[in-house]
């Protein structure tokens, strides 16, 4: 299928669009004809310049990811599903806004680490219903905090999230399971 012609002023402009592009791996030279350089500085645009193939990298050995995930023993697992375990701080975001939950979470999580605190019962609410698209009718917070964790300046301190038992809040809150300290 054949496209419309570029005028003198887009094909100049999408020349420099092109000249700017960094690719974000390295790539092989694709061999261009001569005649559409030609064509290009003929319409006022900078002449492409020739992309050079690079040797591949030896790829970096991924540090270990200190992220929030299934970091827990089996012996943790079993205690906060019977709900023998009993946090020591709470972070309650029901009636905030997305962005002053967001900031009490960032907050309260760095009071709770900087107390040594290892359970934080976080109240987010019920979750979205299934059937729930975003922007979520209700538990727009509660779908937000695992983004905001991962994203956040604690992200690395906090070794997982679980649910709740009942006795806590069940479906409306979550345990945050903070790591310890590093020996210094």
């Amino acid at each position: 299928m054949a496209g419309r012609r570029l005028d003198p002023g887009e094909a100049a402009l999408w020349a420099r669009v092109v000249a700017a592009v960094k690719p974000l791996h390295a790539v092989r030279p694709v061999p261009v004809a001569p005649a559409l350089f030609e064509k290009l500085e003929k319409h006022g645009a900078p002449a492409p310049k020739p992309v050079r193939a690079k040797a591949p990298a030896a790829a970096p050995v991924p540090a270990k990811a200190r992220t929030p995930g299934a970091t827990l023993d089996a012996s943790w697992d079993r205690r906060l599903s019977r709900g023998l375990v009993s946090p020591e701080s709470t972070i309650d975001l029901h009636g905030h806004t997305l962005h002053s939950a967001h900031l009490l979470l960032d907050q309260g999580l760095a009071r709770a680490i900087q107390r040594g605190d290892r359970v934080l019962l976080l109240v987010t609410g019920k979750p979205p219903r299934p059937e729930s698209e975003r922007p979520h009718a209700r538990g727009a917070i509660r779908a937000a905090v695992g983004d905001w964790i991962l994203a956040g300046r604690h992200a690395d301190r906090v070794a997982s999230i679980r649910p709740a038992h009942p006795r806590h809040g069940g479906q409306g809150a979550l345990y945050l399971i903070l790591r310890r300290p590093a020996a210094r």
